[in-house]
């Protein structure tokens, strides 16, 4: 599988998991159809599923013009049927989604929202995080808790430490800011800034991240418990 990544509306990314062997495609989270199409455009490509990691309009926003010119199927979670656009398939919470030569393992991870899932897709070591980890952050809490947003992230923190971080935005030189400023003697994060400063000069985007950078380096991966991620997450809120 080669990952595209497309910069869509001031700092999202979507994402297109192409499959070389037939040329068939999915996107993850079009926040807009016009970036997408425009790469698509001239390639023997198919975008033949939308994948969405949550209901927010800068992860949908695509969905239905995508759908039209490609007749994409779209993909998201049961409890967000209601919310998502142009829904054709209502995924659970464990359930392996398979079509094709594309298979993800579904994880739902409630926190920054209450339907809001990643794509896992184990044998390729991708996860697709959306809005619930960034690199070096994690996504505000706006309909679930603390207590579920860190459960959200101790699921993600149990996948293989090699696994590609794809999420929703380019925040990390932001996020890497306030890791410095709470956790300023972390060896690993000091090189990871170097690296992300580098990047950024040069306008080429820190995604993916590995697990194993962000066990090591991300602030809210390693706060041991629930009191100390949630006032992390609240010093974050008005960093």
């Amino acid at each position: 599988m080669r990952i595209e990544i497309i910069p869509c509306l001031q700092d999202n990314y979507s994402y297109l998991i192409i499959d070389e062997s037939n040329n068939f495609a999915c996107v993850v989270d079009p926040s807009e159809s016009e970036p997408i199409i425009n790469f698509l455009k001239n390639k023997n490509i198919k975008l033949k599923y939308i994948l969405n990691t949550h209901h927010h309009y800068d992860h949908i926003g695509g969905n239905q013009e995508l759908k039209k010119k490609y007749g994409s199927v779209v993909i998201g979670f049961k409890g967000d049927s209601k919310r998502i656009p142009g829904i054709d398939i209502l995924l659970q919470d464990n359930q392996i989604w398979k079509a094709e030569n594309f298979e993800a393992k579904i994880m739902h991870i409630p926190g920054h929202t209450s339907g809001h899932i990643c794509f896992n897709f184990f044998k390729e070591k991708l996860v697709f995080t959306g809005d619930t980890l960034f690199s070096l952050g994690c996504g505000r809490i706006f309909e679930g808790s603390y207590e579920e947003m860190f459960e959200s992230l101790n699921k993600i923190k149990l996948l293989p430490k090699e696994t590609k971080i794809y999420c929703g935005h380019e925040y990390t030189l932001n996020n890497a800011k306030f890791c410095k400023k709470y956790d300023s003697e972390n060896k690993d994060l000091q090189k990871k800034i170097e690296k992300i400063e580098k990047l950024r000069e040069k306008g080429i985007p820190t995604i993916p991240s590995t697990l194993k950078e962000e066990l090591d380096c991300n602030i809210f991966l390693r706060a041991k418990d629930v009191e100390t991620f949630s006032k992390l997450r609240d010093f974050k809120d008005n960093f």
